[in-house]
């Protein structure tokens, strides 16, 4: 392997940045650091956001956006694979890295594979067990393919081994997430900035536990009109009790207006609809909740990070040890089983939970030196 040749990094989403943040400067530092190659693919794309999203991370710009964009799997994950193709015969790879569970870790990791380019998996064996999931089905793939397997947890190494991966392809180094969580934690935004950006209704208070916070974006619980309707109504209920803020996202936004529920909304006077956030407002936000209802897998991470009561309105889960360990109950989109869940947390402050093993900030370091050891030991 010619020592020109990068170790291409592939994000294709929000998350995906956020966990690069954390393993693009680890590879590039250390007495053996090694080239690395940032792809976009544009899966996910917000201009209004994207520098202070650059910048609140502090990663550079990636050197190639395939400007993929939004559209049906199929459609996405194709676009990927083709436009990924030429970027690996221009540039070369030792190796192609990719994180999480979206479209575009699956395209680019085949494409790779196909080509006889090793492919590094990060976050790998989190499984929901079901799937009917996309991101369950690309998990599975993805791992089937690696040949380095970066592990957050113990149990991700079973799933594993029940799926007949060889044990020395897999790594338990910890979680990359909460890498970044804790080196921009002393950055997050602070109350004073967040009451400056956002007008909030009288007697809404950013005081440390006098709101809850609200994210819903998954197809699941805002595709179907009438489960929106009845998630929308559970959490305006709550409302009454506890303000919450609630950042929209874009596709969110778009499914309440077409199923036309922002009456509801406009309903609940401490349902407080925000806009799309930044990485260091949210955590600003996520900090200083009593309560976080989510949908979002890289949330019920960072509230068990942060020792912050999480609900999570889905079935089942692929961080399992967010529940068995963390703050995290899992409540579904049943009305009265989230409704009975906030009560509980209100009277006696929810789980206590405890850090799991390894998310100590130090997980991207153990991947680099791993790979870093690899890479050289190639030419």
């Amino acid at each position: 392997m010619g020592e020109d040749k990068p170790i291409v990094c592939v994000v294709g989403a929000r998350p995906n940045f956020m966990k690069m943040a954390a393993v693009l400067p680890a590879l590039g530092a250390g007495a053996q650091p090694v080239p690395t190659l940032l792809v976009h693919t544009g899966q996910h794309y917000d201009a209004a956001m994207k520098q202070a999203f650059f910048e609140q991370l502090s990663i550079p710009e990636p050197q190639v956006d395939l400007g993929v964009g939004s559209g049906s799997h199929a459609v996405q994950t194709g676009l990927v694979m083709q436009r990924f193709e030429p970027v690996l015969d221009h540039y070369g790879a030792a190796a192609v890295l990719v994180v999480g569970d979206v479209n575009s870790t699956i395209a680019t990791a085949l494409v790779a594979v196909k080509k006889g380019i090793p492919v590094i998996h990060v976050e790998a064996g989190l499984r929901s067990q079901d799937r009917s999931m996309p991101e369950e089905i690309n998990r599975i793939l993805t791992d089937q393919i690696a040949d380095f397997l970066f592990t957050t947890e113990r149990q991700a190494e079973a799933n594993l081994k029940r799926e007949g991966i060889a044990a020395d392809k897999i790594h338990f180094v910890g979680n990359v997430m909460i890498d970044t969580l804790r080196r921009l934690l002393p950055q997050a935004a602070t109350v004073e900035a967040l009451a400056q950006r956002f007008s909030l209704p009288e007697g809404v208070s950013l005081a440390a536990g006098g709101y809850g916070l609200l994210t819903l974006h998954r197809p699941a619980n805002v595709d179907d009109p009438q489960v929106l309707a009845e998630l929308l109504q559970a959490v305006c209920a709550i409302s009454h009790e506890l303000p919450l803020l609630f950042p929209v996202h874009p596709r969110t936004l778009a499914r309440v207006q077409a199923a036309g529920l922002q009456g509801l909304l406009e309903s609940a006077p401490q349902l407080v609809t925000l806009p799309p956030v930044g990485y260091l407002e949210m955590l600003g936000l996520m900090s200083r909740a009593r309560v976080v209802l989510t949908d979002s897998g890289g949330i019920q991470e960072e509230t068990t990070a942060l020792g912050i009561p999480c609900m999570t309105l889905r079935e089942n889960t692929e961080r399992p040890i967010t529940v068995s360990h963390g703050t995290n109950t899992l409540v579904g989109r049943d009305g009265d089983k989230l409704r009975t869940t906030f009560a509980q947390i209100m009277q006696n402050g929810g789980k206590a939970g405890r850090i799991p093993e390894l998310w100590d900030g130090q997980a991207a370091p153990r991947i680099a030196q791993q790979l870093q050891q690899w890479y050289h030991r190639q030419g």
